[in-house]
């Protein structure tokens, strides 16, 4: 995982390809599972993923905080031990919810983004669980979240992964939200934004890459939004496009 090379080295080998939002899903594939992940490595793609804290402490790759959209079993992902999140299989396939090292196994070193699902200031348990199972990832990699503190969290190693801030400026008052982006940004001191692509063009992304933080964005699902990306972002996560 550690580089060498300059952080802006670094930046371009991350960013040099598009990311399959939550791996290459859909047509019997499920979104975070292994197959998804080896559909985006077969198809020169860079990844997207998100992780939660088991109950015992283990990064775990899934979305939701609740099991019940992907899985159709009830509670928390936080509420089982990884053996137990790991015998549960995903929306009618013979898949499981894989842990975030079963996941990098898949990947195999192509470009990954890891979204960190730490919903309030206690980061630390799930930040440690992603820096162990990165350990020995050797490709590039980006850990990111909403949450400020887990850039920050990650920033404290010298020879940490490339940290990012996801942003939204989605159900936000103007003042309020530009407030609280100049505020996380702070905190986070953020390599790169994963920026919403309805809030494209904006004027926190722009100033962002006139700072040298490249720009990725999410999630494009169409044409209309990869024209978008293109010229107001420096990749894209995406899902299956449609007209």
């Amino acid at each position: 995982m550690p580089s060498s090379r300059s952080k802006e080295a670094d930046l371009a080998a991350l960013g040099a390809r598009p990311f399959a939002h939550r791996g290459l899903h859909g047509g019997g594939i499920v979104e975070n599972s292994r197959a998804a992940f080896a559909a985006a490595v077969a198809s020169g793609f860079g990844i997207e993923l998100d992780v939660q804290l088991s109950g015992d402490g283990e990064a775990m790759v899934f979305h939701d905080h609740e099991l019940d959209r992907l899985t159709g079993r009830n509670g928390r992902v936080a509420d089982r031990t990884a053996a137990e999140l790991g015998q549960i299989r995903l929306a009618g396939t013979d898949e499981t919810i894989p842990t975030l090292g079963e996941a990098l196994a898949v990947v195999a070193g192509a470009p990954l983004l890891i979204e960190v699902k730490a919903p309030d200031r206690h980061v630390q348990p799930l930040c440690g669980a992603v820096a162990r199972a990165l350990a020995s990832y050797i490709g590039p990699v980006g850990v990111m979240s909403f949450n400020p503190e887990v850039p920050r969290w990650f920033g404290r190693a010298e020879d940490g992964p490339l940290r990012g801030l996801v942003v939204t400026e989605q159900g936000k008052g103007k003042w309020r939200g530009r407030i609280e982006r100049n505020l996380a940004l702070w905190r986070a001191r953020p390599d790169f934004l994963a920026y919403d692509i309805r809030d494209l063009p904006s004027e926190t992304s722009a100033f962002a890459r006139f700072e040298g933080r490249p720009v990725y964005t999410w999630t494009v699902r169409s044409e209309a939004d990869r024209a978008r990306a293109a010229e107001h972002a420096d990749q894209i996560i995406f899902e299956q496009l449609s007209a």
